[in-house]
């Protein structure tokens, strides 16, 4: 009667949503101060007050029917102009407005290059672990298959001798994720450069394009100086897929943006059929106002200064506690080695000090668990007492 992947998926939330939830309960009955929510990854910031104001003189200045009503299915011209001169003017490459598709957030943008890429039920998608647990539902939904490389655990960098064994005739794309969930790791210029070797030479071998599907929904969101290389001019095979969720702290109005560079093999063809897939999962037309507001503010920054603080005094604490994680350098997460080695026994022991952790197991990883820092700097010096009673009584 009813689909049985789908039966599935519904009938079991996300390790991170059951988290949240269980969250939501707990507070209820001990008191929402008490209990110390690090579960979900949603911005803490609030969205700029330019923002606000776009929003403001867009609907006292603008049509309102041209405002509510649909945009071309490739996204608003002006939005596409906007965004295509700011990552030109960012990364000194020509990035033209017919590059951009515009879709509602960055899931919506991965589904519509995964069934791009999509060939027969042999096609395979590599993710480097740790990754994103919702690449697993996408790849399945477009008929592919995932592969998993495992974690290089020393540094949360990437495999790179994983990625070249797995690599077969069937192979289309790796994605990779930098500033990574739930690592926070930022993935080197180096490493990068590694790995567009790599591709170009698997490729050559086995007579087609290998593509790098960058997911950069946190491109914005680095500390310390650090920076994001642009991977296109890496590795000139990569489709960028992006989200205003995190930079603009915009996670509700669901914007962003598929990139496909004119210096991707058979760039056209890969857009054209970006556009299909996107017609075939009903993404197309972003909202038109945050398109607008978007077009406005392309070149606007999020201040991170409360992000950096809490980063800095969860780090720095749970390591003078004796937790071992790898320095994030982006993103709002710390993935940090579990106690004991069991990643949901440890997260079991923390539900009972009202402090919420993921444990790393969905992420590809086991033995780890990740907190999202996009709290309060108040409820992380609260839970502080409770990591450390955690891992004195390991």
């Amino acid at each position: 009667m009813f689909n049985d992947t789908a039966m599935k998926l519904g009938s079991n939330s996300s390790c991170i949503r059951e988290i949240f939830e269980f969250g939501l309960r707990q507070k209820a009955v001990v008191g929402a101060e008490n209990v110390y929510d690090y579960s979900l990854g949603n911005p803490s910031i609030p969205a700029p007050p330019e923002v606000a104001d776009a929003i403001r003189d867009i609907l006292a200045t603008e049509d309102s029917i041209q405002v509510h009503g649909y945009t071309s299915a490739v996204g608003y011209d002006g939005v596409r102009k906007a965004v295509a001169e700011d990552l030109t003017e960012r990364s000194g490459m020509t990035i033209r407005p017919e590059n951009l598709f515009f879709t509602c957030g960055a899931a919506p943008a991965l589904m519509a290059v995964l069934r791009a890429l999509h060939i027969d039920s042999e096609t395979e998608i590599i993710a480097i672990a740790p990754f994103f647990p919702e690449y697993r539902p996408f790849t399945q939904s477009s008929g592919s298959r995932l592969v998993v490389v495992e974690a290089d655990t020393e540094a949360f960098q990437i495999d790179l001798d994983g990625v070249e064994k797995v690599i077969t005739g069937h192979t289309q794309a790796v994605i990779i994720n930098s500033p990574n969930n739930p690592s926070g790791v930022v993935y080197t210029a180096e490493t990068l450069k590694k790995l567009a070797a790599i591709l170009t030479k698997k490729s050559q071998e086995v007579g087609h394009p290998i593509y790098i599907i960058s997911d950069e929904p946190y491109r914005e969101l680095v500390y310390g100086g650090v920076e994001v290389p642009f991977i296109p001019t890496i590795y000139p095979n990569t489709v960028i897929c992006y989200s205003y969720s995190k930079s603009l702290g915009l996670p509700g109005e669901r914007v962003g943006y598929v990139c496909v560079p004119d210096c991707a093999a058979q760039s056209a063809e890969l857009y054209t059929c970006v556009k299909g897939a996107a017609r075939m999962d009903t993404h197309t037309c972003a909202p038109g106002l945050i398109q607008r507001v978007i077009a406005r503010c392309a070149k606007l920054r999020p201040d991170l200064r409360s992000y950096d603080e809490n980063h800095t005094l969860l780090y720095e604490a749970l390591t003078s506690y004796g937790y071992e994680c790898a320095k994030p350098d982006g993103a709002f997460y710390l993935f940090v080695k579990a106690p004991g080695g069991d990643a949901k026994a440890f997260s079991e022991r923390a539900k009972k000090e009202n402090l919420l952790v993921v444990p790393s197991d969905d992420f590809g990883v086991k033995g780890y668990f990740r907190l999202s820092y996009c709290v309060s700097n108040d409820m992380i010096r609260r839970s502080l007492p409770a990591f450390q009673k955690l891992i004195e009584t390991k």
